[in-house]
C-alpha cells in the first residue's frame, strides 16, 4: 500500500470515528490530507461514513418573516433549539436552529441537523450553507465560538461573523462556558475552583482557548451574549441571556422531603466542574447514618430526568463554579429542593436584573453536610425555598426573559413576550 493509500484509509477511519473528537496531535495532520484532495472526494467522504447514513444534506431554508435568526452550531443543552423559540415570541421573528450530530450519540433536537463528519469533512456542505445563510437570514447567533462552515474559509468563527457582516448580516455571538471562562481568573478568585486541580489535563488548553476566544471577541466589535451571569466576569460588556427550559415538562404536585428518609439525587455530568469527587464522601457518610437515600445519576437520556427529578426530595447541583445552569432551573422547575454553590455575584445579578431570589439553597464543600442536615430538621423551611423554585423558572427561565434580551440585537421591540 502507497503512503498515499495509507493516508486516504487513515482519513476514512478516522472520520468514521468522529475525527473531531480526536487529539489535536492526530487530527491535524490528517487535516492537512483531507485538504489536499480534491472537494468530490472529499464530499464523498463525509457523506459515504458507514453507519451515520446521513448524505450531503441541502442547505437551510430560511423563513418567511422581516427577522430571519439563524442560530448555531453547539445547541448545548439544547439551548440553541429554545432560544431560537424564545427568539420566536418577539414580533416579526422566525429563527432556525442548527446542531451538529456524531452517530450513535445522543442529540437534543434542532431545527437543521447536520452529521458531525458532514459538518466536520463537506467543502461543498460548507459553501452551500454559508451561501444559503448569508441570502436567507437577517440575523446570526454564533454560539460557543465554533465555526458554522467549518470547510469554508479559514475555520475562524471570527472570520464567519466578518464575512456575513460583509453581505449585510446582522451577527452577535452567545457564549456557554468554557470556551470564555478563564481558568487562570477562577482559580483565583475562588477556593473551590476546579481550575486548581493540578491533576486535570485540560487546563492549559481551557486557559489558552479562553485567551484566545476573548480576544476574538473584543477584536469583533460584536454583541455578546453570555448563558449564565458568571461568565460576565470574563466578558464583562455581554448580556445575560438566561437558560430556557419548560416548566410544565418538570411540574409536580408532589411536595419534597415528605418521606423519612429523603432521596438526594446528584447528576455528575462533569464530575471536575460539579465536585462530585469532594461531596460523596459526604454523602456517603450521611446515607451510612441511615439519613439520606444517595442516588448518582449516570448516562441518563434527558427524556427520562422529570421522573429522577420527581422522584428525589434534594437535588445536588455543583460545587465548585460559583454558577447555575440548565440542570438547576430543571430542578427547581420540579419544585426539589435544590442546593449548591452560587456566588453572590450570580445572585446579585439575576437579582438586579429581574427583581426576584434564586431559590437556591446555598452550600460548599465544607458547609453541605451542615446545610443537609438543617433541611432534615426544619423540613417546612425547606420546602418553602423549594416552592418558589417553579415561580422563579417561569419569571426567569421559560423563554420570556431571553426574548427581552435578544430584542435589542434583533432589532425589534420587546413586547407581546409576556404571556407565558
Amino acid at each position: 500500500m502507497t503512503g498515499l493509500a495509507r493516508a486516504r484509509r487513515a482519513l476514512g477511519e478516522s472520520m468514521v470515528q468522529g475525527y473531531a473528537s480526536l487529539p489535536r496531535s492526530v487530527r491535524r495532520p490528517i487535516e492537512v490530507l483531507r485538504d489536499g484532495l480534491p472537494t468530490t472526494w472529499q464530499t464523498a467522504l463525509a457523506a459515504s461514513l458507514p453507519g451515520v447514513g446521513a448524505a450531503v444534506p441541502p442547505p437551510v431554508a430560511a423563513p418567511v418573516a422581516p427577522v430571519r435568526l439563524y442560530v448555531g452550531p453547539a445547541n448545548s443543552a439544547g439551548q440553541g433549539t429554545r432560544w431560537a423559540r424564545a427568539a420566536e415570541r418577539l414580533p416579526g421573528v422566525a429563527a432556525v436552529s442548527m446542531a451538529t450530530v456524531s452517530h450513535g450519540a445522543f442529540a437534543f433536537p434542532a431545527d437543521h441537523v447536520v452529521a458531525q463528519d458532514v459538518y466536520s469533512a463537506s467543502a461543498t456542505w460548507a459553501h452551500t450553507q454559508r451561501k444559503a445563510v448569508r441570502r436567507g437570514f437577517s440575523h446570526v447567533l454564533i454560539e460557543a465560538c465554533r465555526p458554522l462552515f467549518p470547510r469554508s474559509g479559514d475555520g475562524s468563527a471570527f472570520s464567519e461573523a466578518r464575512d456575513l457582516a460583509s453581505h449585510g448580516v446582522s451577527v452577535a455571538m452567545v457564549c456557554h462556558g468554557s470556551e470564555v471562562r478563564l481558568p487562570s481568573r477562577h482559580a483565583a478568585a475562588s477556593r473551590w475552583s476546579p481550575f486548581l486541580e493540578t491533576d486535570w489535563p485540560d487546563v492549559a488548553f481551557l486557559e489558552e482557548q479562553a485567551r484566545r476566544n476573548r480576544a476574538g471577541i473584543e477584536a469583533s466589535g460584536l454583541p455578546v451574549l453570555v448563558s449564565t451571569p458568571d461568565l460576565l466576569l470574563d466578558v464583562p460588556w455581554a448580556t445575560w441571556l438566561p437558560v430556557v427550559v419548560e416548566p410544565a415538562v418538570w411540574a409536580t404536585d408532589e411536595p419534597p422531603l415528605e418521606r423519612p428518609v429523603p432521596v438526594v439525587v446528584h447528576v455528575p455530568s462533569s464530575g471536575v466542574i460539579k465536585g462530585t469527587s469532594l461531596i460523596e464522601p459526604v454523602l456517603a457518610d450521611l446515607e451510612s447514618r441511615g439519613l439520606i437515600e444517595y442516588r448518582a445519576v449516570h448516562g441518563v437520556p434527558s427524556a427520562e430526568m422529570p421522573a429522577i427529578y420527581r422522584g428525589a426530595d434534594i437535588v445536588l447541583d455543583q460545587f465548585r463554579i460559583g454558577s447555575y445552569g440548565v440542570a438547576a432551573c430543571e430542578a427547581m422547575a420540579a419544585g426539589r429542593v435544590v442546593v449548591s454553590h452560587v456566588d453572590e455575584q450570580v445572585r446579585g445579578h439575576v437579582r438586579g436584573v429581574t427583581g426576584g431570589e434564586v431559590p437556591i439553597v446555598e452550600a460548599t464543600v465544607e458547609t453541605l453536610e451542615g446545610v443537609i442536615l438543617g433541611l432534615l430538621e426544619d423540613r417546612e423551611g425547606a420546602r418553602e425555598v423549594a416552592a418558589r423554585g417553579p415561580g422563579f423558572v417561569r419569571d426567569v427561565h421559560d423563554g420570556r426573559a431571553s426574548a427581552r434580551a435578544l430584542a435589542d440585537f434583533l432589532g425589534v421591540p420587546a413586547t407581546e413576550v409576556d404571556a407565558p
